[in-house]
């Protein structure tokens, strides 16, 4: 065929997402078109299983629709890509302008696409459930929280924590937040940025920023870390932290 393009529905529009024209544009990238005049709406309603319609002009479903203008010898193939609870992310489809000979286990092979792209879709959006989590702020008295990093710290990780952060200092009242980056497994230059932003907007918006747990590879992978913190309470761990502030400790 000569178009394979996913498309996702969104806001009442249909979106061409991706396309892969092979001899010339019937598709164009970047295509939105209201939901209810495309033929991806009609591969979705259709159902779970691939739509193939091998002659777009004599089809019931389609030969009395203005879209198939100058497409009617032409075939058309697509299948929804939906998330496993049903909802509609858009489908993936195939187009000619012209007949062509389908491969029998052509409906299976976009079928099997649209399972493929289902997994893709659950990763990313439980990566990004992962990441709303991505560093929970523990409360230690009422104006005092401890902020835990612990792992591998991605540039969209970093960016969640800094969003998700300065949502709960401003909700709660945080006047000084404790940032641990002990359990912090890896880290680069660009990461280290956000690290450093982060105690940047904590100062602007009237938070004491306080880190402990900072690892030597941390200086040598962002060389000016030392120079950037110049000036913030640094110790080395959450204990010598917490009585600088002047908690006290008891043995029971």
């Amino acid at each position: 065929m000569n178009s394979l393009y996913i498309s996702k529905q969104e806001a009442g529009v249909n979106k061409v997402f991706k396309v892969h024209n092979t001899k010339h544009h019937l598709i164009d990238e970047g295509d939105v078109s209201p939901i209810s005049c495309t033929l991806s709406s009609l591969s979705i309603e259709h159902g779970a299983e691939a739509l193939v319609i091998e002659r777009l002009g004599a089809h019931e479903l389609t030969r009395s629709l203005g879209i198939v203008d100058g497409f009617e010898e032409g075939c058309f193939i697509g299948v929804p890509i939906l998330y496993r609870d049903g909802t509609v992310y858009g489908s993936i489809c195939g187009l000619d302008d012209g007949p062509c000979d389908l491969p029998e286990d052509l409906p299976c092979a976009f079928e099997a696409l649209s399972a493929l792209s289902t997994y893709v879709l659950e990763l990313e959006r439980a990566n990004g459930q992962i990441e709303t989590l991505a560093a929970p702020m523990v409360p230690i008295v009422e104006d005092v929280a401890i902020l835990p990093v612990i792992g591998e710290i991605s540039a969209s990780r970093a960016r969640a924590i800094i969003d998700q952060v300065m949502h709960a200092c401003t909700e709660k009242g945080v006047e000084v937040l404790i940032i641990d980056v002990s359990g912090v497994s890896q880290i680069n230059s660009q990461v280290g940025e956000y690290l450093l932003k982060l105690v940047n907007v904590l100062r602007l918006i009237g938070v004491q920023p306080v880190i402990t747990g900072i690892q030597p590879y941390m200086a040598i992978k962002v060389p000016h870390f030392a120079q950037a913190l110049k000036g913030t309470m640094i110790e080395a761990n959450l204990e010598t932290a917490l009585k600088r502030l002047g908690f006290s400790f008891q043995k029971k």
